[in-house]
């Protein structure tokens, strides 16, 4: 599904956004500094690579490893990373979030960007997270909010439920794509769930900061910083 409409997944993104999406990324890549600058991120569920691109020339002593399940995607992505010159620091592989190819402790942080909503179960994902992750290490989520809960008296859930669908089916010629991502975000848990999640399954420190007015959420957890026992 995610290949058939790569080529047309940035500019949705903008125009069914507003634009908001750049300004949303960039928060989370603000709040993703790893200590001292410099190591290994993970962007899990990299897609078109926006968000890699944009670690990679923020945080310019590090490695990036771009992950996603679709190879179209990060095809439709690769010229960001050659256009920039940033192949020596970045990597692009295909994998399955619930296994990751990556070893244990090797990374210092970890982001996902409207993607962790893809990997069921997500419990999976996060116990792969855990492992990847260095004691003490971020992981960041950036999701929209739950489209359980009224957002904007309304308006956010009737665009949420009418609106997005349309536009992408009328763009992208896909209906199921944009009808799967409407009920996906619709199913998502709110952020006082998703961080019981989250602390169930091992992370500790666990917070969240609301973005435009709760449309999108930013949730930090980080890993414990010694192992048990």
């Amino acid at each position: 599904m995610f290949g058939r409409i790569s080529r047309w997944y940035d500019f949705l993104n903008h125009f069914l956004s507003l634009g908001l999406d750049i300004h949303w990324r960039k928060v989370l890549v603000r709040e993703a500094e790893p200590p001292g600058g410099r190591g290994h991120i993970v962007d899990l569920a990299a897609g078109t690579l926006d968000v890699t691109v944009m670690l990679a020339k923020r945080y310019q002593a590090t490695r990036i490893t771009a992950v996603d399940f679709s190879k179209p995607m990060l095809d439709q992505g690769a010229s960001k990373i050659s256009k920039r010159g940033l192949e020596k620091r970045v990597s692009r592989v295909v994998a399955d979030g619930r296994r990751l190819p990556l070893a244990d402790g090797s990374a210092q942080c970890m982001t996902v960007a409207f993607g962790i909503r893809n990997i069921v179960p997500r419990q999976d994902a996060y116990a792969e997270v855990l492992r990847v992750l260095e004691p003490g290490g971020q992981f960041l989520i950036l999701e929209f909010g739950s489209g359980k809960k009224r957002i904007l008296r309304g308006i956010y859930n009737l665009y949420l439920n009418y609106l997005l669908p349309l536009a992408g089916r009328i763009v992208s010629g896909d209906k199921a794509a944009y009808q799967y991502l409407a009920d996906t975000i619709r199913a998502f848990p709110d952020e006082r769930a998703l961080a019981r999640e989250l602390l169930d399954a091992g992370f500790e420190t666990v917070y969240c900061l609301p973005l435009s007015w709760g449309i999108v959420n930013l949730h930090i957890a980080e890993t414990p910083r010694r192992a048990e026992g």
